[in-house]
């Protein structure tokens, strides 16, 4: 609770404890002019005043009392996170060293002897108080713009999740048969990432952070089609030897047409760098007779490595102009038949183990021809 709202008449409330009660009384009469007083005369009632709201600015706590020690009560408002950074004044008739170096270890703010000096009490009081206020209105603040910073990481979160979409489906308006293959693929490389994620051989590369922007960059993998001329892309059967090397540059087309997007700002932005990754070779093939570069092995970027499994296995359950849709079963096969030839291995092993998850991405994300028995 900040300070401008520990009271409802606008006085700063002090606790004052103390199991005197002419101390208590000496205290209230200095006191109550300036603050809302509120008095407890031991260390048990202390700590239940303090629980209770509207919660004290600053407690003035005697020392020696009996049961509950001014010490162990502070100890107990201290350890309490409610009550925690409320200040405390010692207030006692101990006056050598090591109480006060005690006093203040424990957390106290400051550490005044009796008999108590008017002028001076209520200085100290002033100046604790003062210096809460501003404490707390640095949490406010800090809470602020904390609050606001995370509305703009939202903001820009949705932001970026909007764009991806809509650039991907430029694409997919191309290619209409694609349907709902953005959403399936995004959500099999989701699937394959995180079961990759404890590999000694990609538990570096597929941190938390970089699975979400994985997931995040995935419907960029195609956005190249928007170059291949309509001939070649909505053709009704299979491509002649020209047209597929015209088809294959889609994959370069798309690379660069991030790359540009990444030079209009000021600051790199990751998810980018992927998606450009996963565009530029996802066609590759881990025996290096893929495409555009022909890279092999572990030369290929693991988020390509991902979306190539992905993008294949969604192609082959998919109906095409070209071709029927597989069974997931029949698909699967011709997944595992391709580990170590066009696909990496441990990513075809990891598919292998979440195959029925990827089962029930199909079904969820079907189009209405899909092909899932």
């Amino acid at each position: 609770m900040t300070v401008a709202m520990a009271a409802e008449d606008g006085k700063r409330i002090i606790l004052i404890v103390d199991d005197d009660a002419t101390n208590l009384a000496v205290l209230n009469r200095l006191l109550r002019p300036r603050y809302r007083v509120r008095a407890a005369n031991s260390g048990g009632s202390a700590l239940r005043a303090v629980g209770t709201e509207p919660r004290p600015d600053l407690i003035l706590l005697d020392i020696m009392m009996p049961g509950i020690s001014g010490h162990e009560t502070l100890r107990r408002i201290k350890d309490d996170p409610t009550t925690a950074d409320i200040p405390v004044i010692f207030l006692t008739a101990l006056a050598a060293d090591e109480d006060e170096e005690l006093g203040l270890q424990l957390g106290a703010v400051d550490y005044v002897t009796k008999p108590i000096k008017p002028g001076i009490l209520l200085s100290r009081v002033q100046a604790q108080l003062l210096a809460k206020q501003a404490r707390d209105w640095l949490q406010d603040q800090n809470a602020v713009l904390e609050a606001e910073v995370r509305r703009r990481m939202a903001d820009n979160e949705r932001t970026e999740r909007v764009t991806i979409r809509a650039l991907a489906h430029l694409a997919e308006i191309r290619d209409p048969e694609t349907g709902n293959h953005l959403l399936r693929t995004q959500n099999y490389v989701g699937a394959l990432a995180r079961r990759l994620a404890g590999h000694p051989r990609f538990a570096a590369t597929l941190t938390p952070a970089t699975i979400e922007l994985l997931i995040k960059s995935a419907p960029l993998h195609d956005i190249g089609k928007v170059g291949i001329p309509d001939h070649i892309l909505l053709k009704p059967g299979p491509l002649e030897a020209d047209e597929c090397v015209i088809m294959k540059t889609h994959a370069k087309l798309g690379s660069d047409a991030i790359e540009k997007a990444e030079a209009d700002v000021d600051q790199p932005l990751p998810f980018l760098g992927l998606a450009k990754e996963i565009a530029h070779w996802h066609h590759e093939k881990w025996d290096g007779s893929g495409y555009p570069d022909g890279l092999a092995g572990d030369a290929i970027p693991v988020s390509a490595r991902l979306m190539a499994l992905a993008d294949v296995f969604d192609a082959l359950i998919s109906r095409r102009v070209y071709k029927p849709p597989l069974s997931l079963d029949d698909a699967r096969g011709i997944i595992l038949a391709g580990g170590g030839t066009h696909f990496d291995p441990a990513v075809v092993a990891a598919f292998d183990q979440d195959f029925a998850q990827f089962a029930r991405i199909a079904r969820r994300f079907a189009d209405g021809d899909l092909t899932t028995d």
